[in-house]
């Protein structure tokens, strides 16, 4: 398991973006170098985790439990294959491009040593917007990504440290709980039934997605 591709976007304007000044980093791009990897802060104040890398909305993305978004080159190339083109490393508006590693099988709250100094620690899925969908370019690109349920994940900075691709990726930590990327994926999107089972994941969870599932136990409960 390694790091493929570690991948920083710049600010570009674009006409598909509802955030207020018309601006996105979603356009990451493969870098060589080292990269500083670190909590940014709280959703709404912090950006990303990687030095250089834009976020610029902060309503939606950033923060210290969506610091650092990972795919799977393998997920990359099976889209490739079903849209007919190929999907450069960060093409997803990842900053990991992962090679071995099954991202959205990963499970909430486990824990991933990337290189020598940086632990991260995955919280969610990536729900996809408009931005997303004019990015790639492709109709009904939401409804197709939801569909597939393979939605990569967010992760929260552990240990701080430098990262650059080509790093060994090794699981360090790993819940005995049942709770994937996906499911939770699924539970917040499409079948929110599964919100009761997403609880076993505890604090670990998104803090949002936390709060969606705690609400639905209460209404549901009884």
């Amino acid at each position: 398991m390694k790091l493929l591709s570690l991948n920083i976007g710049r600010p570009r304007a674009v006409p598909y973006t509802d955030q207020p000044e018309g601006v996105t980093g979603i356009d990451k791009r493969p870098v060589d170098g080292p990269v500083r990897v670190a909590a940014p802060g709280p959703k709404g104040v912090g950006a990303s985790g990687l030095a250089g890398d834009a976020v610029c909305d902060l309503r939606h993305h950033g923060g210290n439990d969506q610091a650092v978004y990972a795919v799977a080159r393998e997920d990359l190339d099976d889209w490739g294959r079903e849209l007919g083109r190929p999907l450069a490393s960060g093409a997803f508006g990842e900053n990991l491009t992962t090679q071995g590693l099954d991202v959205s099988g990963a499970r909430i709250g486990e824990r991933w040593r990337v290189g020598s100094e940086v632990v991260l620690e995955v919280t969610c899925g990536r729900i996809p917007c408009r931005t997303f969908q004019g990015h790639l370019g492709e109709q009904r690109w939401v409804k197709r990504f939801t569909q597939k349920g393979a939605p990569g994940a967010y992760l929260r900075v552990i240990e701080p440290g430098e990262i650059r691709a080509g790093d060994p990726i090794e699981v360090v930590h790993r819940p005995d709980h049942e709770v994937t990327v996906a499911l939770a994926f699924r539970a917040e999107t499409t079948e929110r039934a599964l919100l009761k089972r997403v609880l076993a994941a505890g604090d670990a969870l998104h803090p949002e997605l936390l709060e969606m599932a705690e609400k639905y136990v209460a209404r549901h409960s009884g």
